[in-house]
């Protein structure tokens, strides 16, 4: 397979983290798979964006066709794997399992399909070629999960591909913002070079297109046949209050980033505070948990139950030591040269402040509060419309301006990995109609 970076150093911080939902062997792969019934209008199919005959590839584990269910999945899903770990099956497909609703688990989806797709990358099967060469050629800016499922799919048509991407590292935040418990940055890489495989996808990495020494949207248009935006999000949000140029605050992505793919100094932190509510907050707390910080509190402006953050992994969360402080709106990051707590008004439940203040003693303190948008970047495009940041796309992936396309997180504002692959892989099918048939 190809090498799609430069190595990853081996003591890297994420390495201390164990896998938080253990493989199944073969074993218990076979028991789960036969407890499945296999339903013929599969309510789990229907709640993955990417729309995996579930049915049929759990049946084929069940009958000891690993290879064939591993077929299917990746077929329809290229980044089967990472989003066997890393999809909130809770709320997707196992969410929507017919066992809810007989008092009977639910089928362990997930898991059943990283087994098939684990043994897919093991093994090295490819089960997909590039289709003749059509002579067309797409641009790809963005390495993440939406180029990479776009990509492959246009070399199954034939079409010449090359991705874009301003790290030096391909797979987005399946290598720098996946928490390490669910995907670690070595096995993001891993199925970048297996998407890679396919043959024929140029990649230029460390290139910011627009940028300095980056080829322009005109140098673009001019050697391309159609250029597809997989651009994700920005850098993290900030917060404009006193003392936020304190060191020892950082925004969320960056941090994760910073201990994925090297290694951060932790020692003497014994307090560390999150503010935020959502996933990647969650994700945050644990991860300083897990990276040995005593006490993480999340500070949130809300309450529990209306935190945007998912019920199940929070309850995990707290299961490993986390806590939070709800109600509560930073006004300011108190310490001397370095952070030493944050200043809070209390808030009521209307989330208006009730008059009291209290501090909360931190050391560290990391910013989930958002990412900024970066469709500022094609804004002076004619024919390309914004919403709040996001670029507008239809259905398929185009947007107003001819030849341009997208998908993922700078179009949807920041869903699920799942949802960047289908996306993009929809893009690509779109892409090839106007390539072979013209633009309607």
């Amino acid at each position: 397979m190809p090498d799609s970076s430069p190595s990853l150093p081996p003591d890297r911080s994420e390495t201390v983290f164990e896998d938080f939902k253990p493989a199944y062997d073969e074993k218990q792969a076979l028991v789960e798979a036969n407890r499945c019934l296999y339903c013929f209008d599969a309510p789990c199919q229907t709640a993955c964006p990417t729309h995996i005959d579930i049915a049929g590839f759990i049946r084929k584990i069940a009958t000891g066709n690993t290879r064939g269910s591993a077929k299917t999945i990746l077929d329809s899903n290229i980044l089967g794997m990472s989003c066997a770990r890393v999809c909130p099956v809770e709320v997707l497909c196992v969410g929507e399992c017919v066992h809810n609703h007989q008092d009977v688990p639910p089928i362990a989806i997930g898991k059943l399909q990283r087994y098939a797709t684990d043994k897919a990358l093991e093994e090295g099967w490819q089960f997909f070629e590039a289709g003749a060469p059509t002579g067309k050629r797409v641009a790809l800016i963005g390495g993440g999960p939406a180029s990479l499922a776009a990509a492959h799919q246009l070399r199954r048509y034939g079409h010449g591909v090359t991705i874009f991407e301003a790290r030096e590292r391909l797979g987005g935040l399946n290598t720098n913002g996946v928490a390490p418990y669910k995907l670690r940055a070595d096995d993001a890489l891993a199925e970048v070079d297996y998407v890679l495989a396919i043959g024929g996808i140029e990649v230029q990495t460390g290139v910011a297109v627009g940028g300095p020494g980056g080829s322009s949207f005109a140098d673009l248009e001019r050697d391309y046949d159609a250029i597809f935006l997989g651009i994700g999000l920005g850098a993290d949000s900030v917060m404009k209050v006193p003392g936020a140029d304190l060191a020892g605050i950082h925004g969320a992505v960056a941090f994760i980033e910073a201990f994925k793919t090297g290694t951060v100094d932790l020692e003497g932190v014994t307090h560390a505070a999150v503010i935020g509510g959502g996933n990647t907050a969650v994700d945050c707390v644990r991860e300083l948990l897990g990276l040995g910080v005593p006490c993480v509190q999340m500070v949130y402006r809300g309450d529990e139950a209306g935190m945007s953050g998912y019920e199940h992994e929070w309850d995990e969360a707290k299961i490993e030591g986390a806590q939070a402080v709800w109600r509560a709106m930073p006004l300011a990051f108190e310490g001397a040269g370095r952070v030493a707590g944050v200043r809070c008004a209390a808030l009521d439940d209307q989330k208006k402040p009730t008059g009291r203040e209290f501090t909360v003693p931190a050391a560290l303190v990391l910013l989930a509060i958002g990412q900024s948008k970066l469709g500022a970047l094609v804004a002076g495009l004619p024919g390309i419309a914004l919403n709040n940041g996001r670029i507008v796309v239809d259905e398929g992936g185009a947007t107003g301006r001819s030849r341009y396309y997208a998908g993922g997180d700078c179009a949807n504002g920041g869903k699920e990995v799942v949802n960047a692959v289908a996306e993009g892989k929809a893009a690509a099918n779109t892409i090839h109609h106007h390539l072979t048939n013209g633009r309607e």
